[in-house]
């Protein structure tokens, strides 16, 4: 005799308490016929998809065919007893598909074949991970998590905190609609209850996003993204995966440390390295340009972004103000250019992006930057100049004036009352976020702008038009 099918997805629970309110409405002469109808209608759909999918979709191929003969031949109450296989097994749960291979099925020959790929560890999950990858600097293209559902948040935690996973792999959890015990607001089951848990964490978590697919009982893929809203402004460095070239990119924003931004780099797959360097000083900038040589063996995009701004009305203005603000934002600009364009004046190729501003373009105000404005414009004038210069060498020189950003910079207590000014002054009505910048710095460093140079690109919402 025949065990009874027993149901594991939610699909499978509906059709089964279909088929019991079916059979009840049968057996009820005072069912109206419209209600016994509507079940019948509910029931066809519910227990037509899965066959309709196993129809469509593309065949096992013959290897997983015959495993699957295997698994469901194999006398697993034995196996159990000899301890070993964890938990007994009973044949009703199989479903047809290959849904896992046992430790009985011959794990040894592909990962003595494949043993660059396929390995045999028998260790705490934990602690295989650390032991085996974390501390090694490894990290997954694929992550799939199944089986123990308790631990399901603790295994999702140690691959996010320890960077496991490649900024372009993706986490694939299983079982993430757990018989619908995860959304039935009665349910006790205590893996049900930590599915549940998981499946909130992650939607909540601003370094991932998910979608969930209601295959079977429930898949759910994880990706992270390249930024969170607590650090956007680390977004346009993740941008600059322009393939095969490589770039230096100096003046992050003091909130960031360096070795966060390169940290992000280097999960999404991207050669980065920290260099600390004062750019008012000859002898720092060339530095900074050896080391690049040294490790990569050349530089073909250069993006000058570092740049200081003191206020003070000109009549106060003093010299050491002056000459702080122009010996970096100019100068120091000057001297980067120069150290990257010779590199790339004997490649035959490069591009190079300053950081101007819009206050190349007008005034200000209210606030009172005499020494800004003025090295700004020079900066302009400095990528028009180095532009023409290079172009027939096959250097690009071009330069970018946003208007005001939305930092942590601009929420300080003394720069706070000027928001709504700046705001009035604005005609998109808002502030530059960091992320507009980033497809203008792309768009400059890549290919697709081989014809421009010593443009001032102004990305600033219209306000230098008022």
């Amino acid at each position: 005799m025949q065990a009874a099918k027993v149901s594991d997805t939610p699909l499978e629970y509906i059709v089964e308490y279909l088929l019991k309110a079916k059979l009840i409405a049968d057996q009820n002469v005072s069912v109206p016929e419209e209600l016994r109808e509507n079940l019948q209608k509910a029931l066809d759909i519910a227990s037509g998809l899965d066959p309709y999918i196993e129809q469509m979709s593309s065949p096992e191929s013959d290897p997983l065919a015959e495993l699957y003969k295997k698994t469901i031949s194999h006398d697993w109450n034995k196996a159990h007893e000899d301890g070993k296989t964890m938990f007994r097994l009973p044949k009703e749960c199989i479903t047809g598909h290959v849904e896992g291979i046992n430790i009985l099925l011959r794990y040894k020959s592909p990962s003595i074949m494949h043993s660059k790929y396929i390995f045999m560890n028998t260790k705490p999950c934990i602690q295989c991970l650390m032991n085996e990858f974390a501390s090694a600097g490894e990290q997954f293209d694929l992550v799939f998590i199944d089986a123990d559902k308790n631990n399901y948040l603790s295994y999702y935690t140690f691959l996010l905190e320890h960077n496991l996973l490649r900024m372009d792999g993706v986490l694939c959890v299983d079982n993430a609609l757990f018989k619908g015990k995860v959304y039935l607001s009665d349910s006790t089951d205590q893996n049900g209850l930590s599915l549940r848990e998981f499946n909130q964490l992650v939607a909540s978590d601003p370094r991932v996003q998910q979608v969930m697919i209601p295959l079977r009982d429930g898949i759910t893929l994880i990706q992270r993204v390249p930024y969170c809203p607590q650090n956007n402004a680390q977004f346009i460095t993740l941008y600059y995966r322009l393939v095969q070239f490589i770039s230096v990119y100096h003046g992050l924003l003091r909130f960031i440390t360096v070795h966060s931004a390169v940290s992000r780099l280097l999960s999404a797959g991207i050669c980065s390295m920290a260099l600390a360097a004062d750019i008012s000083r000859a002898e720092d900038v060339q530095q900074m340009i050896d080391s690049i040589i040294s490790k990569w063996g050349g530089v073909h995009i250069a993006c000058n972004n570092a740049g200081i701004n003191m206020n003070s009305a000109s009549e106060d203005t003093a010299l050491d103000e002056w000459d702080q603000t122009f010996n970096v934002n100019l100068r120091g600009t000057f001297m980067c250019c120069q150290a990257a364009g010779r590199v790339m004046l004997k490649q035959g190729y490069g591009k190079i992006i300053n950081t101007a501003s819009m206050a190349s373009l007008i005034v200000p105000h209210p606030q009172k930057q005499l020494a800004y404005n003025t090295s700004k414009a020079g900066v302009v004038k400095l990528t028009q100049t180095l532009g023409t210069e290079w172009i027939d060498r096959g250097v690009r020189v071009n330069c970018i004036s946003p208007g005001i950003v939305d930092t942590p910079l601009i929420h300080s207590e003394s720069l706070e009352p000027l928001l709504q000014r700046w705001l009035s002054d604005i005609p998109a009505g808002r502030l530059a976020q960091v992320t507009d910048l980033q497809a203008a710095v792309v768009y400059l460093a890549s290919e697709a702008s081989d014809y421009m140079t010593g443009h001032n690109l102004v990305i600033e919402g219209g306000q230098s038009l008022w």
